[in-house]
């Protein structure tokens, strides 16, 4: 198995788990996030640290440097909003992995259990989400799924709420996860933005296989191959939605993999390989007992008719296809369609 990914990835999952989990055992739960912060070079945007009132806690914030200070806001922000500045030296950022000393002001606020429920959800299973709340923390809403379109909570009145979904979803269109401070409605707001990063599961080898990866890399995504249909099946099944599959091998043993996700409903569903092998490989779906609409979901000839020739080309086809897909678009020239332009 070849596997890159990132620790934010990684992060935020746990951190969706342990929210979900604390949820549904009805423990109340407080989170920290960076309200303002100078220095400390380039630093992931939507650092979150949430907890409970026992001391569990999960996420992180600039990697632990702060804990002297955050620990203790977060302890107190299970049960109140309350803020707190802190500081790290030079040695301690870069000893951290930092690229170098800065300082920030925290927030931290309790958030409710159906609050923590949809964020929870939409962090373990790789949904975009979002959390919003004023600066003081004395409220929150969370916004989840395609489109951020399932809204949980209130900042208090129709148009703060009105003017922050605008604003959290324009961000979200720009597709990186962002954390901003500004206003809305006159009220000065905290908003945080996590877009997923996927991860490509490549399942075998080839030059094809190398021109997908250095694509996903431009992209910043996360890249794993697995060429045993044990272990691609047992990585098909961690799939969210936002990951994606591209099978290069041929073999009917690999059809496991595609039966996997297609019944899940999970991610997109790609493979490579000719007309003739595609029909071959729907008729042993078929016969498997895969139905006509779980069928419908595979990709397969995977990739937009771009006349590739060289397997640099086909990985800029495949890329496309999953990109226009996730975004609701045909894939066609922009000169021959309407509306907007960028996601």
């Amino acid at each position: 198995m070849d596997i890159v990914n990132t620790e934010e990835t990684r992060h935020r999952r746990q951190t969706g788990d342990a929210l979900r989990r604390w949820a549904e055992q009805g423990r109340p739960a407080g989170v920290v996030r960076v309200l303002e912060r100078h220095g400390f070079g380039t630093v992931a945007t939507g650092q979150l640290l949430a907890g409970t009132a026992d001391g569990e806690r999960a996420g992180a914030v600039f990697q632990g440097t702060m804990d002297a200070v955050v620990l203790p806001l977060l302890t107190s922000a299970v049960s109140a909003p309350g803020t707190a500045k802190g500081h790290v030296t030079e040695p301690d950022a870069v000893a951290a992995g930092l690229a170098c000393s800065g300082g920030a002001q925290l927030l931290g606020h309790p958030l409710p259990v159906r609050a923590a429920t949809a964020l929870g959800a939409a962090l373990a299973e790789g949904q975009p989400c979002a959390l919003a709340s004023p600066v003081d923390g004395s409220t929150v809403l969370v916004a989840a799924g395609p489109g951020l379109t399932e809204v949980v909570g209130t900042l208090g009145g129709p148009d703060v709420d009105r003017a922050v979904l605008a604003r959290l979803r324009e961000l979200a269109r720009i597709g990186a996860t962002a954390t901003e401070q500004g206003e809305a409605a006159g009220t000065p707001v905290l908003l945080d933005v996590w877009v997923p990063v996927p991860t490509m599961l490549l399942v075998g080898r080839g030059a094809i296989g190398e021109a997908l990866a250095v694509q996903c890399e431009l992209l910043g995504w996360a890249v794993r191959t697995e060429t045993d249909v044990e272990h691609a099946v047992l990585a098909a099944k961690e799939f969210t939605a936002v990951d994606v599959l591209v099978l290069l091998d041929h073999g009917p043993a690999f059809d496991a993999v595609l039966v996997e996700l297609l019944r899940s409903g999970r991610g997109f569903c790609g493979a490579l390989g000719s007309r003739h092998t595609q029909e071959l490989r729907r008729r042993r779906l078929r016969a498997a007992g895969i139905t006509d609409e779980e069928l419908a979901r595979l990709h397969g000839p995977v990739g937009l008719d771009l006349g590739a020739a060289r397997p640099a080309e086909t990985a800029v086809s495949v890329v496309a296809e999953v990109l226009a897909v996730r975004r609701g678009r045909s894939g066609g020239p922009l000169a021959t369609t309407a509306g907007r332009i960028g996601g």
